[in-house]
């Protein structure tokens, strides 16, 4: 494991378990909420993170509690070359970003990464010291939302193609169009199934209807649309959005997004949203349906 973190005097820390989950959506929600004035994480989104099979918490995470006990910081590496880190605002200027900084960059040089990174918000404090720091940008990354007022034109599907939530017997075939998708652009190894049901079936409050999936004249699932709900029903966000490579310039992708989000508003959601980065290169798709950007993110790396 890497050295001790250098922290202030009464500071400490610790590995993390599952049983943190709520602690760090605090320091994160915090951390959001003074850098981009709104908060998107959930409880859900760090449960279902961490109860991936192939993820080992406690060997991959760092607390930094303050001399009071409470959580004010944190940092993972969350597998391959993903990372991720917040420090709640208060305890901002104390160096923790800092030691956290170099404590994923030495956590990650001993699982063998030859780069690691996360996302900050464009102009944030938090992308200003890792640029300090030497960290690199990556890619860009949006939050776009669909005016409550705005209806994504919906798109004719083809003869012989279907569009319906999943069952269970669609997810393996749900889960390969996804990551085949996905791996196109993305420089990482293929997400086990197993993760795919901890994170996406398994996650905290989801509904079989949350997935969504258009089929083709052989009944074959040929493009698949990930939905999460928020905590409080207001909000549907598209996590994920894929079409098989022999499918595409069908007109499938923009059916499925406006059957995704037209399923989140039956269910009560009044806002409608999702992300994209610079590699996907769907960013004028998502603006052409009229979507509109709320955020930019940089995902800044570093080689350990």
């Amino acid at each position: 494991m890497p050295a001790p973190l250098p922290l202030s005097t009464g500071f400490s820390e610790r590995p993390l378990t599952l049983a943190d989950a709520g602690a760090v959506t605090r320091v994160m929600a915090a951390n959001e909420l003074a850098t981009i004035g709104e908060v998107h994480i959930e409880e859900a989104d760090i449960v279902a993170d961490w109860q991936r099979p192939s993820f080992d918490v406690g060997a991959t995470t760092v607390g930094v509690l303050a001399p009071t006990g409470e959580l004010v910081g944190y940092a993972e590496c969350s597998g391959g070359a993903r990372a991720d880190a917040a420090v709640h605002p208060d305890h901002w200027g104390r160096g923790i970003g800092t030691a956290l900084a170099a404590w994923i960059s030495a956590r990650a040089a001993e699982l063998g990464e030859p780069v690691i990174g996360m996302p900050v918000p464009q102009g944030s404090p938090g992308d200003r010291l890792l640029e300090s720091l030497g960290w690199f940008p990556r890619w860009e990354s949006w939050v776009l939302a669909l005016p409550e007022d705005a209806v994504i034109p919906v798109r004719d599907l083809p003869d012989a193609y279907a569009i319906r939530a999943a069952t269970a017997q669609d997810h393996e075939q749900v889960w390969t169009v996804i990551e085949d998708a996905f791996l196109e652009w993305s420089e990482r190894e293929r997400e086990p199934f197993a993760d795919w049901v901890a994170t996406v079936v398994e996650r905290p409050g989801a509904e079989p209807w949350n997935i969504r999936v258009v089929t083709g004249p052989d009944g074959a699932v040929v493009a698949a649309a990930v939905l999460v709900m928020t905590e409080d029903g207001r909000e549907g966000y598209v996590s994920k959005l894929a079409t098989r490579k022999d499918q595409r310039n069908r007109g499938l992708a923009q059916a499925l997004l406006a059957d995704a989000f037209g399923a989140a508003r039956a269910h009560g959601a009044t806002r409608a949203t999702l992300s994209t980065d610079s590699r996907t290169g769907a960013l004028d798709l998502y603006r052409h349906v009229g979507m509109e950007v709320e955020s930019t993110w940089i995902h800044r790396a570093t080689r350990p």
